[in-house]
């Protein structure tokens, strides 16, 4: 122990606070809370004392203690769950870092409200709910909002009164269009938005009586489409509620808290119960447990998860006992506004949901032990690094990206590829033949052109391009970026977008001279360039497949007797280039408006033979230098 430690220990005060212990770096190793700082803090340093393995190792590495006084255990207690929260000492039971988990928000603090995904917690009058460890759940929650309550997910400032024009999600029924007072009011808006606050309570009883009667008040007034509406709002949350089920018949709101380590490992089951209905359930990881008793574990996460959960329940049930039960009751209570009681069942009906959490618990830590693969972790950090550097509103979850292929302006192609939750989801993909072509080849015009049909078909209602991304690439530089702008601008769709030169991967947005600064082999760079070497291959591929497709055109064209109506023939019955190629004489007679005359003359044409049309032999076809089409090469 060093002077300057002996001296810190020395004049430690009798009083409540907490101590932040540092290694010989100066790096913070643990964090801790004490009623009376003096006798805490010396308990580490006693001869004889009895210390677990990890206090030992923990003693070892002091170098410095600073202390920090408050006016009570309370105030300690919140001031401890901040600093690990800042500081993330190794010593620590921590949560995993809770970046990765998502809440959902309702900005109740604008006159709109809109649903949004976000990784904080503010105290800046929205509704926060959460948090959730599965992102993709919680963005098909936010799917679900948005299809059955059609609140807004722009970010536009007004009043409703401007005369805005109404945009894409309005056409597609995502949007109330509360920017047209003619379409939506305020009031009628304001009440959407409860109604969406009263769902992810997991209300859904309460909301599904309000909105029953709302619905019969309508059709006595005769606005039947506002009650078809409703009618649809009801059908589906009693869709989705259907699967939750009635566990207690203590008809409380209750969180069960379960945990189980396993080898320094540690995962924290949760049971949201809202009404005796089970709502919802979540795991979660904790670092710091080896060598740590399971009361301990128990105790450091329910402070850590209720330090920033928007909602405190009246009832939480434990599966342990905790030392700071009281403390921990007083502070809740105090975040709740009304009486939390803490209780750990030994015997009953609130037992079994211990027991219950405790299994699936063992269940997810195994799961998470035996995951081997790191891609869907290295995705995660990926997307919530492009969140970060592009500045974007929420988690780009669906990307879309955009590329040209042209030879010299002939058969030129557009592809999109789509990336959701930073994996390639390959079903929607989709390809563009280039229409109207330029007399010169320029690509920002059709680039252009296939943006503004994909954006037309999304308007139109087509599944297969409703979902509109949260990030746009484009394959290219400014100007490639700035046609794709114009485009957006004229569709009235506010979406995120960037280019992705190639040279030196270079990722520019909107209104930036200077590229992004982002390295070209960070998790985030190495994504878009993953992104887009695949909508180039897609291009290409589609490409050489039509170039292919001409040449074949061309090659039947020369051939006496094959006109337009038996060039499409053949084509829609062998389906392929190689098929054509690899027919006899009397497989291309049998095709519908062909002879056998006329079939000879092709055979001799594809493979230079000649073949006495009497024969029907001449299986001798030729490797094809092109590719034929595939299943899916559509073009749109």
């Amino acid at each position: 122990m060093n002077e300057l430690l002996k001296q810190k220990l020395k004049s430690l005060p009798d009083k409540p606070g907490c101590y932040i212990m540092k290694d010989e770096h100066g790096e913070v190793i643990y964090v801790g809370k004490a009623v009376s700082l003096r006798n805490r803090v010396r308990s580490y340093f006693q001869k004889g004392q009895s210390r677990t393995p990890k206090i030992e190792r923990l003693v070892g590495r002091i170098a410095d203690i600073d202390v920090i006084v408050t006016e009570s255990e309370l105030e300690a207690l919140i001031l401890e769950c901040n600093l690990i929260k800042q500081y993330r000492p190794y010593f620590n039971v921590r949560l995993r870092d809770d970046k990765q988990y998502p809440y959902i928000v309702i900005t109740m603090a604008e006159e709109f409200p809109r649903p949004m995904i976000v990784r904080r917690v503010k105290r800046d009058g929205n509704r926060y709910f959460g948090p959730y460890t599965d992102s993709g759940a919680v963005h098909q929650t936010l799917a679900f909002i948005r299809q059955a309550f059609r609140l807004r997910s722009c970010s536009l400032n007004f009043t409703g009164h401007e005369g805005i024009r109404p945009c894409l999600y309005y056409h597609i029924n995502q949007c109330l269009a509360p920017c047209d007072a003619n379409l939506c009011s305020k009031e009628e808006y304001r009440a959407v938005a409860e109604e969406v606050c009263m769902f992810l309570e997991g209300k859904a009883d309460s909301l599904l009586k309000r909105l029953r009667e709302e619905m019969e008040r309508e059709a006595e007034a005769l606005n039947f489409e506002r009650a078809a509406r409703l009618r649809d709002q009801i059908a589906a949350v009693t869709k989705l509620t259907e699967r939750q089920r009635v566990i207690s018949q203590a008809m409380l709101d209750q969180d069960v808290v379960a945990l189980v380590m396993d080898e320094g490992k540690a995962c924290a089951q949760m049971f949201f119960i809202r009404g005796g209905k089970l709502i919802g359930q979540e795991q979660f990881a904790l670092d710091g447990v080896a060598d740590e008793d399971i009361d301990t574990a128990v105790q450091q996460f329910v402070k850590q998860y209720y330090e920033e959960a928007p909602y405190v329940p009246k009832e939480i049930l434990l599966q342990t006992e905790i030392e700071e039960i009281n403390i921990i009751e007083s502070w809740l209570r105090q975040k709740r506004g009304t009486k939390v009681e803490i209780s750990v069942p030994k015997r009953g009906e609130k037992r079994k949901l211990i027991d219950m959490a405790l299994e699936n618990a063992a269940l997810a830590l195994k799961q998470m032990s035996a995951q081997v693969s790191d891609e869907r972790s290295f995705a995660e950090m990926a997307l919530e690094q492009l969140q970060d550097v592009l500045g974007l509103p929420e988690l780009p979850v669906r990307i879309e990206c955009y590329d040209i292929s042209n030879l010299q302006g002939t058969e030129a192609v557009g592809s999109m590829v789509v990336f959701e939750n930073g994996m390639p989801a390959k079903k929607e993909y989709r390809r563009f033949k280039i229409r109207d072509l330029p007399p010169q080849p320029n690509d920002y015009l059709m680039l252009q052109q296939v943006l503004r049909r994909r954006l037309e078909r999304a308007a139109g209602g087509d599944p297969k391009f409703v979902p509109l991304p949260n990030l746009l690439v484009v394959d290219g530089g400014k100007g490639q970026l700035n046609a794709a702008l114009e485009v957006l601008r004229e569709a009235n769709v506010e979406i995120p977008a960037v280019g992705l030169a190639k040279e030196f991967e270079h990722v520019f947005r909107p209104g930036q001279s200077d590229p992004v600064p982002l390295h070209r082999y960070s998790p985030a760079s190495r994504l878009l360039q993953q992104i887009r070497d695949e909508a180039h291959r897609f291009a290409l591929a589609f490409h050489r497949s039509l170039r292919g497709r001409m040449a074949v055109v061309s090659t039947l064209d020369q051939v006496p007797g094959i006109g337009k109506a038996r060039r499409t023939a053949l084509l829609k019955h062998f389906k392929s280039i190689q098929a054509i190629q690899a027919a006899s004489v009397e497989e291309l007679a049998k095709c519908p408006g062909m002879n056998r005359t006329v079939a000879a003359a092709l055979y001799r044409h594809l493979h230079g033979d000649e073949v006495n049309p009497s024969e029907g032999e001449g299986n001798h076809a030729l490797p094809s230098p092109v590719a034929g089409r595939r299943a899916g090469d559509e073009g749109y």
